[in-house]
Parts: C-alpha cells; sequence; structure tokens
C-alpha cells in the first residue's frame, strides 16, 4: 500500500475507534455511577441502622468510614496513578510529561471509587471517570495499532466523554477538552471528542436515563438590576476559590511530611473524622449532590446552618482528598458552591432589589462560579452547570459571576487547581 494511502487510512481510523471507546466508557462510566449509587443507599441504611441503635451506635459510621479509606488507599497504594482525581494525569500525558496509563488503572479506579465514595468521603466521581475514560481511549489506540500520537488524541479525546458520562454532559465534556485539558480548539480533536462522546453519553444512557443530574423547576430571568449584585458575588466567589486551591495544596504537603503515620493508616483517620461529620449530618459528608437538591429544590435551612454547612465541607472536601483515595473534586466543589450562593443570598437579601427572594439562582450562580474560580475554566463551569440544571434562564448571571471569579482568583496570583495537582505530580513544584 502507498506511504499517502496508509496515511489517510491512519487519519481516518480514529474515528471509529473512539466511537467503540466511546461505548466501553459508557458501560464502564455508567456501572460506576449505578454502583455509587447503590453504594450511597447502603450507607443510608447504615446511618439510619446506628441511629436506630443509640449508645455506642455511632461508631458504626465512624468504623466504616474509616475501614472504606484504609481500604481504597490500599488499593491506589497498589496502583499509585488511581489516587486523587487522575484530571491530572491526563493533562501530563497531553503535555508529554508522563505516558497514558495501562489497563490495570481501570479495575483499580472503579474499585477504590466505589469504596472510597460509598464510605461517605467528600470526593467526586468524575475524576475517577475521566481517567478511567482516559485509559480506555488509549488502550484502545495501542490495540488497534493507531500511531502514538492518536493513542495520545484518544486518551485525551475519551478523558472528555468520561466527565460526560459522569454529570451526563455531554458539551461539557467536549469544553472540559478544549479548555482545561489541551486549551485548543482543533478540529481533529474536536471530532474524536464529539464522537467518543457521543457513544459513551448513549451508552450511559441506557442505564441511567437521560434527565439532569440536579433538575430544578423553572427559575424565572432575574431582574436586570441584579447584574452588579452577581458581578460582586462573583468576585468575594473568587477570594473563595483563592482559599480553597491553597488549602488542598497545603493539606497535601502537609500529609506528606507527616511520615510517622502511614498513607493508610492516615487514611483510615481522616475516615474516622468524616465519619463523625456524617454522625451528626448525614449532609456534612459524600460529594454533596443530596445536600445540592435540597438547596436547588429551595428548601434553604437558616443562614447559622448553611455556614456551617460550607466551612465543614470547605475543610473536609480538602481533607478528604489528602487521604489518598480514588476520587476527585468537581462534584464537592459545585455542593460547596451551591451552598455558598444559598449563604450569600441570605446575608444579601435585605440590600438585593425586589424580586430577588429566591435562592436557587444564587445556588446555581455560585456552582459554576466556584468552579470557575478554583479551576479556571468558566466556561466549561457554565455549561456544566446548565446541564447538570437543565437551567437556561440564568446564562447572563452566570457569565458575569464567572468572569467576576475567575478574574479576581487569577489576579490574587492563585495557580488553577490542576495546575498545581500536575506539578506536584510530576515533581516540578
Amino acid at each position: 500500500m502507498p506511504t499517502a494511502d496508509r496515511a489517510s487510512r491512519g487519519r481516518w481510523a480514529v474515528y471509529p475507534v473512539a466511537a467503540v471507546a466511546g461505548f466501553l466508557v459508557g458501560l464502564v462510566g455508567g456501572g460506576f455511577r449505578w454502583c455509587l449509587v447503590r453504594a450511597e443507599e447502603l450507607y443510608g441504611s447504615l446511618l439510619s441502622t446506628s441511629e436506630r441503635l443509640g449508645g455506642p451506635g455511632w461508631l458504626l459510621p465512624v468504623v466504616v468510614t474509616a475501614a472504606g479509606a484504609a481500604v481504597a488507599c490500599a488499593i491506589a497504594r497498589r496502583v499509585p496513578s488511581a489516587a486523587g482525581s487522575g484530571i491530572q494525569d491526563v493533562e501530563a500525558v497531553w503535555r508529554a510529561e508522563a505516558t497514558p496509563q495501562g489497563w490495570r488503572l481501570v479495575p483499580a479506579r472503579f474499585a477504590g471509587g466505589v469504596i472510597a465514595m460509598g464510605s461517605g468521603l467528600l470526593l467526586g466521581r468524575e475524576g475517577p471517570t475521566v481517567h478511567m475514560g482516559a485509559v480506555i481511549g488509549a488502550e484502545a489506540g495501542r490495540r488497534t495499532r493507531l500511531g502514538a500520537h492518536d493513542i495520545t488524541l484518544l486518551h485525551t479525546s475519551l478523558a472528555g466523554a468520561g466527565l460526560a458520562v459522569a454529570f451526563t454532559a455531554p458539551l461539557g465534556g467536549l469544553l472540559f477538552v478544549c479548555e482545561e485539558v489541551t486549551k485548543a480548539v482543533r478540529a481533529r480533536l474536536v471530532l474524536v471528542t464529539l464522537i467518543g462522546t457521543a457513544t459513551a453519553v448513549g451508552c450511559s444512557q441506557l442505564m441511567l436515563g437521560s434527565r439532569p443530574v440536579l433538575p430544578v423547576p423553572a427559575v424565572a430571568d432575574p431582574s436586570i438590576a441584579l447584574l452588579p449584585a452577581f458581578l460582586l458575588f462573583g468576585a468575594a466567589t473568587g477570594v473563595l476559590g483563592a482559599g480553597y486551591n491553597q488549602l488542598l495544596v497545603g493539606l497535601l504537603a502537609f500529609c506528606d511530611h507527616v511520615r510517622r503515620v502511614g498513607p493508610v493508616a492516615r487514611a483510615a483517620v481522616i475516615g474516622a473524622v468524616v465519619g463523625l461529620l456524617l454522625c451528626a449530618d448525614p449532609l456534612l459528608g459524600g460529594g454533596g449532590e443530596q445536600l445540592s437538591e435540597r438547596l436547588l429544590d429551595g428548601d434553604v435551612p437558616a443562614v447559622t446552618v448553611l455556614a456551617g454547612y460550607l466551612v465543614v465541607r470547605f475543610v473536609a472536601g480538602p481533607l478528604s482528598y489528602a487521604a489518598g483515595a480514588p476520587g476527585g473534586l468537581f462534584a464537592p466543589l459545585l455542593a460547596l458552591g451551591a451552598v455558598w450562593g444559598a449563604l450569600v443570598h441570605g446575608l444579601a437579601q435585605p440590600l438585593l432589589p425586589d424580586g430577588a427572594s429566591a435562592a436557587v439562582p444564587f445556588a446555581i450562580t455560585g456552582m459554576a462560579a466556584l468552579f470557575s474560580a478554583v479551576v479556571r475554566a468558566p466556561v466549561t463551569g457554565i455549561v456544566l452547570t446548565v446541564e447538570i440544571t437543565g437551567s437556561t434562564a440564568l446564562l447572563v448571571p452566570l457569565l458575569t459571576a464567572c468572569f467576576a471569579a475567575t478574574l479576581t482568583a487569577d489576579r490574587m496570583g492563585s495557580t488553577p487547581v490542576y495546575d498545581s495537582l500536575r506539578l506536584r505530580m510530576t515533581g516540578s513544584s
């Protein structure tokens, strides 16, 4: 076969490979989400049982969460790249700072993630799903004997498919690849991501359905008079996001220097702390989907309760990540943003114009703005939030707040969270 014909066939071969790999990502990612739901239901039953037992029954969730964190950390110790989010690994591969992981990572991520998140740690499902998607894409490229460039392309594109499956957010997956991972929009990259994401989400919907993750009742268009308030809210969120990044990196560095306690024992201690929080209130732990759902349904607790949720989850999220178990940052971050938005609304309501009595617009905007401040990918944050909630009425407030949050965090000198984690992973920091 002439060289030109081989090259042409190689260029086209990546698309069917991406489609098949996308189907596998949907199967694995959808199964992962299904298992997490069952694990969370079991943990909810455990909390109910411990409450009925009374007395020393409160020890039950403490022991279970500590054991779950320890087991998940032990799994990650056997396959070190399975710890944490995995998004920084995808970015490192794209930048040629690392090579794609092998297939062993998929069962480690799957099992470790279900155990860690099913035990109540404040971690997100998107990190493992993104990394599993990337590995499936790279393995598909290797097995079909594609070139090194196409293997990297599949690794990156199918990572976006993994994010899309995690939140049923296909456009969010595409934008994540272009804005966050590659910081580029190239025709071939977009096309491979599109076909991989389409088959992945289509397959996952056979198991999970197509409804938004956090459907919100119809939200009225906010008054134009509220835009200055959303601008100030976004700026304040940028400060919060910069603090969150600093705390996360600081806790990871602190754990690195605590050598007297082994990683698995340290994970057990962190798990015990989270278990105690869950005993006090189940909404203080976990990925935060139930808390977000409650707020977006309009069931907003008192300002003092919201402040408690904010402080505890602000610290407990990075602490859970420091346990070294498989799990991501997005889901707890979105929940924290919803709490922050509802709290700011509750505090500022007397100063807001008439017609701003509902906290839901601020909760939704808080989700996107805090994501933008921490990750520094505002367009992805906006689209992801819209797809998760199914709400398009808040696009102008979202644009305003995410602009202010991103600019503020950047002007404060805060390094985007996945840049920090990637530099830490590659030993460049």
